[in-house]
């Protein structure tokens, strides 16, 4: 199956799950999966969460970042992937003058 991104309009969500600014996404999901391509302004945040029913793995495309794992931040940059299973927590955030863009992928567990 192809995913045609570029075909699927982009929403805007604020403050995702606690986060600051915005989220901008383009998603497909069904019962098994949710994939996304995702967007942080400079200076946006996806909130910190648990992954208790699922597991989580981000690909950064573009842009630099870190990510909030359990106790510890580790930078993030394109070609960083980081992978959150389940039962642990982790936040997103862009503490940089230029947009993240990165890939993610959530199966249904």
């Amino acid at each position: 199956m192809n995913i045609d991104f570029s075909s699927i309009p982009e929403t805007v969500i604020p403050h995702m799950r606690g986060g600051e600014k915005e989220f901008r996404v383009k998603s497909f999901s069904d019962d098994l999966c949710k994939i996304m391509q995702g967007r942080l302004i400079p200076g946006a945040s996806l909130g910190l969460h648990s992954h208790d029913a699922s597991c989580e793995v981000i690909y950064i495309l573009s842009g630099t970042g870190k990510i909030l794992y359990d106790d510890e931040s580790e930078p993030l940059g394109p070609g960083s992937c980081h992978y959150c299973p389940k039962g642990h927590a982790h936040s997103l955030i862009n503490d940089s003058d230029e947009d993240l863009e990165f890939f993610a992928v959530v199966p249904q567990q």
